[in-house]
Formats: C-alpha cells, sequence, structure tokens
C-alpha cells in the first residue's frame, strides 16, 4: 500500500493547493471537466474542490459505463432474463439500475430469472461450461478498459466451441463522447479536460489530440489519487493561463502515447463500430459504440435472440441526463436525497460506483 500512500499525502496536497492558488488569474473561471467517474469520487472522497480556490470549478462528465447506460438497453436486459432458457451473467453495478416502470434486474432475480452476479468474463464462461442446457448471456458494458475481455471471452468461446454462450454487447467509446459533448448544439461551458485514467491506459493519449488541436481545449490524462487529481488540474490552468491547448500525461506510470497496442488488436479482430447507439443523457452518437464482426455472429446475443431496439424514458424528474452531459450538478436534482437514495435509486447515477450522485451521497454532499 506504501505505493498508493505516496499519492495521498496530505502534506505534499497542501503544497499543491497553495500552488494552484497562486497560479489561477482571480479575474477569470476555470470549469475542468473531469471525464471519468473515478476522478469524481477522488474529488470528493480526498475534499479536493474543498482544496481548490472558488473560481476552480470541476464538472462531473459522462465517464460512468453504468450511467450512460439507456433504459432500454436495461429493458433488453430484462426481457433476456425473463426467458426460462437463458442464464444472464452480470456485473453488480447493474443490477438495481432503473428499467421502465421502476422494474430493475434485481427484481427480475427476485421474480424468479436466473441473473449471476460475476466479477469476470471467465465467470460467465465457466457457468456456460457448467449449464450446457442453458444460454449464458454475458450482458457486456464497459469503456474501452473492459472491453478487451470481452473480446477474449468470445475468441476463448469460438476455439472451445461453446454454443450456448453469447455476449449482449454494450461496450461504448470515450472519444466519441467527448466529441459529442462539445458539438452540443447548446455546449456546456467547459474550459479543459481531465481526461480518464483507465481507459487511456489501453487507447494511449493520441486520441485526444484533435480534441486539443480543432476545439482548443486542453487535456491532461489524470490518475485516479487525489494527488494526481490536484497535478492535473494544475496542469490545465497553467496551459489556460498560457494560452495553450495541449494533451498532456501526468498519469505517465500507467499511460503512453500508443497505449496498449496489443489490447487494440485484440478488439479490432473482434468488434466493429456500430453505426450510432444511445448514450443516457447524450442521446444517439454515430460510431459511439461497438458490436460483434460478422465472423462472430454466432457469439452476439442481439442477434441470437432477435432482439428489438427499445425506446425508453428516465423515471420523471431525475436529472441524471443532464448531470452526465455536465449541464447539472446532482445538488440540482430535487430527487437527490429525498426519494431517490442507494436503497432506492431513482437513476443510475446514484445506483453505479461511479455515479456522480453516488458520489454526493457516500461523501456528505448531498445539500453541500
Amino acid at each position: 500500500m506504501k505505493y498508493i500512500s505516496e499519492f495521498r499525502q496530505q502534506d505534499l496536497a497542501q503544497q499543491l493547493s497553495k500552488a494552484i492558488a497562486q497560479t489561477v488569474d482571480t479575474n477569470r473561471h476555470y470549469r475542468l471537466m473531469e471525464f471519468c467517474g473515478g476522478h469524481t469520487h477522488a474529488i470528493f472522497r480526498y475534499g479536493v474542490q474543498d482544496l481548490m480556490p472558488d473560481n476552480v470549478e470541476f464538472i462531473h462528465g459522462p465517464g460512468c459505463p453504468v450511467c450512460v447506460l439507456p433504459t432500454g438497453r436495461i429493458d433488453n436486459a430484462i426481457q433476456l432474463a425473463e426467458r426460462p432458457d437463458v442464464i444472464l451473467c452480470t456485473y453488480a453495478d447493474l443490477m438495481r439500475v432503473p428499467a421502465t416502470g421502476r422494474n430493475s434486474l434485481l427484481k427480475a432475480k427476485a421474480g424468479g430469472s436466473d441473473i449471476r452476479m460475476i466479477y469476470s468474463t471467465q465467470d460467465a464462461l465457466k457457468i456456460a461450461r457448467e449449464n450446457p442446457e442453458k444460454q449464458v448471456v454475458f450482458f457486456a458494458i464497459g469503456f474501452e478498459t473492459t472491453t478487451p475481455p470481452t473480446a477474449v471471452a468470445i475468441k476463448q468461446a469460438q476455439t472451445e466451441g461453446l454454443a450456448n454462450f453469447s455476449v449482449f454487447c454494450n461496450h461504448v467509446l470515450t472519444p466519441a463522447a467527448m466529441q459529442a459533448i462539445l458539438d452540443a448544439p447548446q455546449p456546456v461551458a467547459i474550459d479543459a479536460f481531465l481526461g480518464p485514467s483507465h481507459v487511456s491506459t489501453v487507447i494511449g493519449s493520441q486520441p485526444y489530440e484533435i480534441f486539443a488541436e480543432r476545439y482548443n481545449k486542453p487535456i491532461v490524462i489524470a490518475g485516479f489519487e487525489p494527488l494526481d487529481v490536484m497535478q492535473s488540474a494544475l496542469m490545465l490552468i497553467r496551459q489556460l493561463n498560457e494560452g495553450r491547448h495541449e494533451v498532456e500525461n501526468e498519469y505517465s506510470r500507467a499511460v503512453t502515447r500508443q497505449g496498449n497496442l496489443k489490447a487494440q488488436a485484440l478488439v479490432q479482430d473482434v468488434f466493429e463500430l456500430r453505426p450510432q447507439f444511445e448514450w443516457r443523457g447524450l442521446g444517439l452518437i454515430p460510431d459511439s459504440a461497438l458490436k460483434l464482426k460478422p465472423e462472430y455472429a454466432d457469439f452476439d446475443a442481439e442477434q441470437r435472440f432477435n432482439m428489438p431496439a427499445i425506446q425508453a424514458s428516465d423515471v420523471k424528474g431525475c436529472e441524471c441526463p443532464a448531470i452526465l452531459r455536465g449541464a447539472k450538478k446532482p445538488k440540482d436534482c430535487k430527487l437527490l436525497g429525498t426519494v431517490c437514495t442507494p436503497e432506492n435509486p431513482m437513476g443510475s447515477c446514484m445506483v453505479s460506483s461511479e455515479g456522480a450522485c453516488a458520489a454526493y451521497w457516500s461523501y456528505g454532499r448531498v445539500r453541500g
């Protein structure tokens, strides 16, 4: 744990806080979007916002894969799980995300559907081997970080001839969402971005260079620890003060410009771009998600079960969509902390361990 503790030292945090206070231009306001939900939780868990000058504002972005999944895809998963011949394998965060009519995978499981919480794609493969009489569907979700393990599972199933295994693919792409935010008809005022950490270990820092060049937005790839976030904020503030707009890599201990080439090649072998995909809060975004290539169609649950596209609405009054695009903060939602709690979530932002509303609740910022 020593290595982690080095990035949580209080004295260094105070030094960075003073450096930021000395660097900011008191006549301007700095709006920094932390794209990743892990950054949001670090900011509130360690009180990073309290160590910032008043004119430095963190804006929460769509960097939570559970949060951005639209309600219709949860409805699809519930329909699959309700089939008597299906075992649905999913990560725990997805179990309580509200679907249409306040339904959820957890309620479907309570109603008798065979839904199993897993920790990895290998768990899903094991369940498929042990239950040859059942169709085992892995509810695949996540950004570029979790896509390579799904690709490995598909190739492994093909090699083993696991005819009862398939994937309900919901993997989405970070750069496409960043572009959608910047190209929005009524864009949120954002001066710079804290680039995602784990995503960038896979895709590298190079994919963000176009946003720095085309939109004049500084981007710093930031680690998850509090000192990472503070150092990255300082780097962005310096860029803004100097009129620069570059991609800088604070998380150099894990991220390179090229990223993980082996993982990228694996993903390219198994997946291809969807023409468009719906994101909660951002709508339909072209080339923003992945689907299985034709040569792996036998493992595509959407084709195997002829799954329809479902259009569904969020819970009335839930501000999760606006929060995900940076237009509002959790404290702007009237449901937060009243009818919407972790035990009774109205939206996905309160459910996920990376959700902004969950961060506000967990660290006492519900009405702060």
